[in-house]
């Protein structure tokens, strides 16, 4: 009988320069950096830059970088009308796969050529994920599409798209913008993940990059992945009141449910990434009125799971960012296609990765089924 190793865990597929979780300092590392320093006071842009390059850029190569991804915002008409067409109750997940695959159908390279080409897909994507899902929330709503602005950064210009700049938008919430901020850069990337593993799945059989991503996508878009700051909101809403939630919590372990947004499968000392989401969310949080429920029920389900486990189970970064983009404003599905437009600079550093040092990605199975038998004849 093989050694199987159930979900591949603890089996190592190949190397990586991109990320890694350190458990000496229990801290997530982008080509050595911490993260949590990176979302200190770094753009989202240039950690972009820096995982698909392994450097951090200058001044004059930030510059250039900014430029060429503002250009290269706004859609098509053809895509546009792809968007527009379809359902308005389909999962904004499925509303962004099939915007990515349509997008590379107007790629004249049927295959990648090299790891440029992979770039060059990569900040086309940066630039134009957040003008799909921006379409997407609007034309739920019944509201038009709204040009990207040039003069805006990342983050300002999509909460532009979305939400205005009206007095009770998040662009003209600090702490929403700083908190939006943080969280690209803290979803941004996280090593051989299930989605990470299915664009280098992807690339290893030398199919294109819109492909890899798309698989990506789909990938993500479990409950089991992405969907997890989904979940989390929805729980929170079943328990409304914070008097409700230690009780709420202690029932969910004792039936043994699994409660989304604690645990995670790497971390073994608490998810190094919360600490920095946690304190964006409570800053965020406090420029906007009636949010302290969320608050607190937040600190009593984290201390609850923590006193009430046997490991101690800590929240991920799905606990913090769930409540955090509800604040903002956002409708609870666009949550993954937020996670989408951060993720995408992960998945491009691990598409050129695999691309450059390629081996077909092709694991074996166990066969259990019956022996080898003859056909019966027809009766």
């Amino acid at each position: 009988m093989a050694d199987i190793k159930k979900g591949l865990a603890g089996v190592y597929a190949d190397t990586t320069k991109v990320s890694k979780v350190n458990p000496e300092t229990n801290s997530l590392l982008y080509y050595g950096y911490p993260v949590d320093e990176l979302a200190k006071d770094r753009r989202f842009e240039e950690v972009a830059y820096l995982l698909w390059n392994g450097e951090l850029p200058t001044a004059e190569q930030l510059s250039e970088f900014q430029d060429a991804g503002r250009a290269r915002r706004g859609l098509d008409e053809a895509t546009i009308a792809v968007i527009e067409a379809m359902p308005k109750d389909c999962h904004p997940m499925d509303a962004v796969r099939t915007a990515v695959s349509f997008l590379g159908t107007l790629d004249p390279q049927h295959f990648t050529p090299n790891s440029d080409h992979i770039r060059e897909i990569g900040l086309e994507l940066l630039a134009k994920l957040p003008t799909i899902v921006a379409l997407d929330i609007r034309r739920r709503r019944g509201e038009g599409y709204v040009e990207p602005n040039p003069e805006l950064g990342y983050s300002e210009n999509f909460l532009w798209m979305v939400f205005g700049d009206g007095p009770d938008s998040p662009l003209n919430k600090p702490g929403d913008v700083e908190c939006f901020e943080k969280s690209m850069i803290l979803y941004a990337e996280h090593s051989f993940n299930a989605s990470t593993s299915t664009a280098r799945v992807i690339t290893s059989t030398r199919g294109d990059t819109w492909s890899a991503v798309t698989g990506a996508i789909g990938a993500l878009k479990g409950p089991l992945h992405g969907g997890a700051n989904e979940a989390v909101m929805h729980n929170m809403i079943e328990i409304d009141d914070p008097a409700k939630a230690e009780q709420w919590a202690k029932d969910k372990l004792a039936a043994k449910d699994v409660v989304m947004g604690f645990g995670h499968r790497v971390y073994k000392k608490g998810d190094s990434r919360v600490p920095t989401m946690e304190a964006a969310f409570k800053k965020l949080a406090t420029e906007h009125e009636g949010s302290e429920k969320w608050v607190e029920m937040y600190d009593i389900l984290a201390e609850t799971m923590y006193e009430n486990t046997s490991i101690r189970i800590r929240p991920n970064l799905d606990f913090p960012a769930g409540p955090a983009y509800y604040l903002m404003g956002f409708d609870i599905p666009f949550f993954t296609p937020l996670f989408v437009m951060a993720r995408i600079t992960g998945w491009t550093a691990h598409i050129i990765e695999q691309y450059e040092n390629n081996s077909l990605i092709r694991p074996l199975s166990e066969y259990v089924g019956p022996d080898q038998r003859e056909v019966p004849a027809r009766p």
